[in-house]
């Protein structure tokens, strides 16, 4: 089978699921999808997304107010830590202004500006119809463009030839099918799916992780490609991990399955012991580490505890609480020592000093006293009902990936880029976000570079 340009597209969905097949049309280029998911699967992850952050200098029908590239760029190097290559991170963010215009071209809609507590008006445009309607818009647009796409056809061999690549091993209707190209896109996402690959890091406590996305990220063509001399980028043993409702499926969950309800209340372990700030900072700046720190604690499981105060601030579960008119009476819901959670929550109201309570701003509510204290939005439990949600590790996706140049080039262990071969989405995420994560910032990186990347690629193949 022979064609100019072959992309792999088992997406994440922080990558730009469509969208390099797209830029890579545009140039002329002929493209052959290679999906390792059936039909109704496609485009991975993405089909649980909402939105994307972008800079803009003035309101848009879109955002509020203003996000300067300045301060995109420091939430970035906040929340990473400083782990980023910081030009391409401006690239990122540079190009994400033009982004929603972009995607409106291929029939992509959006909602107008966000209220409420997320504090996401002003930073992140929302797609109207979620992740599904964004990949359904982009699919549709391959179509009219010409664009072929396999389901069902996982990679499972890559043939390169110093840093060249050649060809593709991909089974197809039973049979093993050599695809060549002129150049390839790999945007195959990350191995958060690939549960062995995660207990090699994790141990046993991976056993308790819940995949909040595809069951299709299995890391396949990332391992293919190290195994070829690729050059790492990222933590292998980090991962982005939201706390999630534990009783959400093992498997494509989806966004519904995230508690936002944290900073409202407290989160104890199942020992009934409080073990972070619930109020460091906003929620969409902070609500990454939290899966983190559950899969640290005792069976990678902890509790959220809030009062009748907190309902109607947070965006609800798809699961209902555990509610009850006393915190004892909760405990035992929640199979916990009624005993300990009891006096947890009585140290908690007592170590709360008077304050103004807003959750659109870091307030003054605080704690005295406690390890940890609470640094904002304290507040005691004392109004029944109670209400507590259980939690697990909710993994999206994990760090390790290839090393690009901002052409997206994937770079090889000799130092130099790939004569052919480009990355997009979450499998070079990593060289922008080495650890942490701010709301929307994935499937930005993911629309900027995948938009290089076909371009790219096709000037390559097209000549």
């Amino acid at each position: 089978m022979l064609c100019e340009l072959c992309v792999q597209t088992s997406h994440f969905f922080t990558g730009s699921e469509g969208g390099h097949a797209l830029s890579a049309s545009e140039q002329g280029a002929r493209v052959v999808v290679v999906e390792s998911a059936p039909r109704e699967f496609r485009g991975g992850n993405s089909r649980h997304t909402r939105n994307l952050r972008c800079v803009h200098d003035t309101p848009t029908d879109l955002l509020t107010g203003a996000y300067s590239d300045d301060e995109y760029v420091a939430d970035l190097l906040r929340v990473t830590g400083g782990q980023t290559d910081e030009s391409l991170a401006r690239v990122v963010v540079r190009v994400s202004a033009t982004c929603p215009q972009w995607m409106r071209r291929y029939g992509v809609r959006f909602q107008s500006s966000l209220r409420g507590t997320l504090q996401l008006g002003r930073t992140n445009a929302f797609f109207l119809g979620g992740g599904k309607a964004l990949m359904n818009s982009y699919y549709a647009a391959a179509g009219r463009l010409g664009v072929r796409v396999l389901y069902n056809a996982e990679v499972v061999g890559l043939d390169l030839v110093d840093g060249s690549f050649r060809s593709a091993s991909v089974p197809i209707d039973g049979r093993l099918v050599r695809m060549r190209a002129k150049a390839a896109v790999l945007a195959a996402g990350g191995f958060e799916s690939n549960l062995d690959w995660l207990k090699e890091i994790w141990g046993d406590a991976a056993d308790n992780f819940i995949i909040r996305g595809t069951p299709y990220n299995k890391g396949a063509v990332l391992k293919l490609m190290l195994a070829s001399g690729a050059q790492p980028v990222g933590d292998p043993t980090q991962c982005h991990a939201v706390a999630i409702d534990a009783r959400a499926p093992k498997f494509d969950g989806g966004i519904v399955t995230r508690l936002d309800c944290l900073s409202l209340g407290i989160v104890v372990n199942n020992n009934a012991v409080r073990f972070y700030d619930e109020g460091e900072d906003f929620w969409p700046k902070r609500y990454a580490i939290w899966g983190r720190l559950v899969a640290q604690q005792p069976d990678q499981i902890a509790y959220s505890i809030i009062d009748s105060k907190a309902v109607g601030k947070f965006m609800p579960s798809a699961f209902p609480p555990k509610a009850a008119t006393s915190i004892r009476e909760l405990a035992s819901l929640l199979d916990l020592p009624a005993e300990k959670l009891d006096a947890t929550v009585a140290a908690f109201n007592r170590a709360v000093r008077p304050g103004s309570f807003d959750h659109a701003v870091l307030d003054d509510c605080r704690t005295e006293g406690l390890s940890p204290n609470k640094s904002h939005w304290a507040q005691p439990i004392d109004t029944p009902p109670f209400w507590g949600y259980p939690l697990r590790p909710g993994i999206t996706f994990t760090y390790l990936g290839l090393k690009v140049d901002a052409d997206a080039r994937v770079m090889m262990m000799n130092g130099r880029p790939a004569a052919n071969v480009f990355a997009a989405g979450e499998i070079m995420a990593g060289n922008i976000l080495g650890k942490g994560y701010v709301a929307g910032v994935g499937m930005t990186i993911g629309t900027v570079f995948g938009q290089i990347a076909g371009r790219e690629a096709a000037r390559h193949a097209v000549g």
